[in-house]
């Protein structure tokens, strides 16, 4: 839908009032403008007005002293027709997914989703295409009858049917609400922990599954409060209990033909050249692209060994301690399922930057020819340190001080950032580590619970 015309409509027959902008700024929580959707040429041609100060905001709501951005400067947020909605739980609401604007009308150099467009833009001139889907892992939870805090709302174990029962009114309400805006169901189930829940909206183009990882978030929270519960992305809410993750499933397409697959190949996990290189090459950017995929100091007590949440720079078949698994096909169409899931990613992360580090971490190694190695089909931490050495793993930063430094030295995805975009958010993501971390290097990061 990109007329104007065609969303008057849609407003005037949904008697919509509100239209939220939102976009997703450096600290990778959602935010936004809500302007009165009686004038909708000027939404969409104005946009709203926003401090640059925003972009230099952390996950803690505070500006970063000395930062990039500060009180002094303003862009436009200026929302992207193609994703107007009409929201299924906001009385008499639609949203919209907005790029940022200097004032010249020119797209900001800070702006995630504006970066991330660039990007495809270009892949686009070579004919390719990518299709994704962000595979996110949450808690429902509620207050304790005693205490403070948030408890899980049920005690159910992993893919048990009792989950499957206690959940059941509130994720058919969050899967029609998600089917109301587009967002159709790929699958669901219970997950580790009691009260972990696993809702994976299918896979979709280029811009779109970051697009809809904003969406079904913000639908995931306003369902769950509406059944009196709170959602939790927060990476490792809980102590003692499994954390959640934010697995990304990714392909590429040239002329409507999987570049991942090989045509010639045999089984359940044929990669092509295309697609080793690929793998390769995030492999090869890990250590900084966690930075962007593992973006909160409670990141790291989640990307630990053992936990299955890949904590070593490894690929493999089905490997779910390796940073990237390839996926067996499906038995109907094993050329079109072909596909990498990167592992070390949670729903902290800012969307637009964990398609964009992707896609520029991968398309180096085809670029430059990289080879991943063998893949392994063992846990990688049960290798001694001479093996994973001469296999050339490594374990990924174990800190998200220690990310940053490797993101900060990461010629690759600055480039594909940019240097605005590049240091601000360094800046934000060092500021969160320094607000966190006492002076035993202990960190704390209850914060995440109010912004995740």
């Amino acid at each position: 839908m990109t007329d104007t015309t065609d969303i008057e409509r849609t407003i005037d027959a949904n008697d919509v009032e509100l239209v939220r902008l939102l976009f997703v700024n450096n600290s990778g929580v959602p935010r936004g403008r809500v302007l009165d959707a009686g004038d909708v040429d000027a939404i969409f041609e104005d946009g709203a007005n926003l401090t640059k100060g925003m972009q230099s905001f952390n996950a803690l709501d505070a500006l970063v002293p000395d930062g990039t951005f500060g009180p002094v400067g303003e862009i436009r947020v200026v929302p992207d027709p193609e994703t107007f909605r009409v929201l299924p739980y906001a009385d008499r609401t639609a949203v919209a997914l907005c790029n940022m604007y200097e004032l010249d009308g020119t797209p900001w150099d800070a702006c995630p989703r504006s970066r991330l467009e660039s990007y495809l833009a270009e892949l686009t001139d070579d004919g390719l295409v990518p299709t994704a889907a962000f595979e996110g892992e949450y808690y429902l939870a509620r207050e304790p009858e005693e205490g403070d805090g948030l408890e899980p709302f049920d005690d159910s174990t992993c893919f048990a049917v009792d989950g499957m029962d206690s959940a059941h009114d509130v994720t058919l309400d969050t899967v029609d609400a998600l089917k109301a805006q587009g967002l159709g169901l790929s699958n669901y189930y219970p997950e580790y922990g009691p009260g972990q829940q696993e809702l994976v909206i299918e896979h979709d183009e280029g811009i779109a599954p970051a697009d809809n990882h904003v969406l079904y978030k913000a639908t995931v929270n306003a369902v769950a409060r509406q059944h009196g519960l709170e959602a939790t992305f927060a990476p490792q809410p809980f102590d003692g209990l499994p954390g959640s993750g934010c697995h990304v499933h990714l392909s590429l397409w040239r002329d409507d033909e999987n570049v991942f697959a090989d045509p010639d190949g045999d089984g359940p996990y044929g990669l092509s050249e295309f697609g080793r290189q690929f793998v390769a090459g995030v492999l090869e950017h890990a250590p900084a692209l966690v930075a962007l995929t593992a973006p909160t100091v409670q990141s790291y007590d989640r990307l630990q060994p053992g936990m299955w949440a890949s904590a070593f720079t490894c690929w493999g078949p089905d490997n779910r301690e390796a940073c990237v698994r390839v996926p067996s096909t499906n038995w109907s169409d094993e050329t079109g399922s072909t596909r990498i899931e990167y592992k070390s990613c949670d729903n902290t992360a800012n969307p637009y930057l964990v398609e964009l580090g992707l896609l520029a971490a991968g398309m180096d190694g085809v670029e430059r020819g990289l080879d991943p190695g063998e893949p392994l089909d063992r846990d990688p931490s049960a290798l001694s340190e001479d093996e994973r050495d001469a296999r050339g793993i490594e374990r990924l930063p174990e800190t998200l001080a220690d990310a940053l430094d490797e993101l900060a030295a990461d010629d690759v995805l600055r480039d594909a950032l940019g240097e605005t975009l590049h240091e601000s958010y360094l800046e934000v993501k060092r500021s969160e580590w320094e607000a966190s971390v006492d002076e035993d290097g202990e960190w704390t990061a209850d914060y995440l619970l109010r912004a995740f």
